[in-house]
């Protein structure tokens, strides 16, 4: 796959070159990032059997060289028809969790969509969670995890949320999740990339 090979240089160069090339030839830079998207997830994939902790230091640092070129084309957009937000997000990576490529497309997506986006960063911790829900009053509260080891304490912070009555929509993803683990968790919705999380989000705002 072309993503994975531009985002595993290590000389930094083929990032720059495949998305720029991409945009000449007319493509949306939606469309630029859903391929980003598919790239990052396959590297996710064979994290630590094919791929290790220096493949995705690389990875990530491609990644943000690729945002950097798409994200000041999709605030092109007349911000005006934006003032009347379609909800608002609370969202991090799960506590244990650094990993943060993934959830800053699914950022720069959402707030594309006229989300009002709250990001608390990675390494985010269940009461770290809860306060910023209760501070903002925010609709959805949106967790990522790339590792199955800190995926699980996705469910830990929505029993802490149901046990304290904290009414908020809860919506899962990242590249350790699955619909079944969301489905096993009790979460409201699962995110599969950032487009899908864009339709999730505005289901569970009742924006679609």
């Amino acid at each position: 796959m072309e993503m994975v090979d531009a985002l595993l240089d290590v000389r930094k160069k083929k990032i720059v070159a495949l998305c720029t090339g991409r945009l000449e030839e007319g493509m949306s830079p939606y469309k630029v990032i859903e391929e980003l998207t598919d790239g990052l997830r396959e590297i996710g994939r064979g994290y630590r059997e094919i791929y290790f902790d220096a493949e995705l230091m690389v990875a990530g640092w491609n990644a943000k060289k690729a945002l950097e070129i798409l994200k000041p084309l999709l605030q092109t957009e007349d911000r005006e028809s934006m003032e009347e937000k379609n909800g608002k997000i609370v969202i991090g990576t799960v506590k244990g969790d650094v990993h943060d490529i993934g959830k800053d497309i699914v950022c720069i997506m959402l707030s594309s969509e006229g989300f009002e986006i709250i990001d608390l960063g990675t390494d985010v911790s269940k009461e770290q969670f809860a306060e910023a829900v209760q501070r903002t009053g925010a609709d959805i509260l949106g967790m990522s995890a790339l590792l199955t080891t800190t995926r699980e304490y996705m469910k830990e912070v929505i029993e802490y949320f149901r046990e304290r009555n904290i009414g908020v929509k809860i919506m899962v993803g990242g590249g350790a999740v699955t619909q079944e683990f969301a489905d096993e968790i009790g979460a409201d919705a699962y995110g599969m990339d950032a487009i899908d999380a864009i339709k999730k989000a505005k289901v569970l705002v009742g924006a679609s």
